[in-house]
């Protein structure tokens, strides 16, 4: 089953295993990791978990039977981050993918989202990522913008309270 979990240093191993899978660098989106944060060791992975915790927004794991599939993260919208990346973020391991773990995520994101009274909810995408399209297809999310920064394209979206949300 499934489940989102907000970070916990009693997922260090769990986590750490989906880190190795990603391969170096700071690419696994819905993590909030910085070029700054220490996540090798244990004090530096509780100063990140902490860090993620006290966070203006929401940061969870998906879990699954012990094992982190991935993260995704919920921006306040008073987050200035939210005009460049959206509201949401999410990656899921290479070997989770594929499976629907990002959809069921999001659509628990979603839900939270329209609790708190954030609407829409924006959702920013590279225009080459075949997988994140196909979920706000599933969402019925509107294609609000396209927009060049600098050689990569992106597609923003937005997924209102009247649009659809699949199960």
């Amino acid at each position: 089953m499934l489940e989102l979990v907000r970070p916990q240093v009693g997922l260090h191993e769990a986590w750490s295993d989906a880190h190795a899978e990603w391969g170096p660098g700071l690419h696994e989106d819905g993590f909030g990791i910085t070029p700054y944060d220490d996540v090798e060791t244990d004090d530096g992975f509780r100063t990140w978990a902490g860090r993620l915790i006290a966070r203006r927004g929401a940061y969870w794991w998906i879990v699954q039977d012990g094992r982190v599939l991935g993260g995704i993260a919920l921006r306040s919208p008073g987050d200035e981050g939210v005009q460049q990346l959206g509201h949401v973020g999410y990656g899921i391991r290479p070997s989770a993918r594929g499976r629907g773990v990002a959809t069921w995520a999001l659509g628990q994101v979603l839900s939270h989202a329209s609790r708190i009274g954030i609407d829409p909810v924006v959702i920013v995408c590279r225009e080459d990522n075949a997988g994140t399209i196909a979920m706000m297809e599933h969402y019925s999310a509107t294609l609000v913008s396209t927009e060049r920064r600098g050689s990569v394209r992106v597609r923003r979206y937005a997924v209102s309270r009247s649009h659809k949300r699949p199960g």
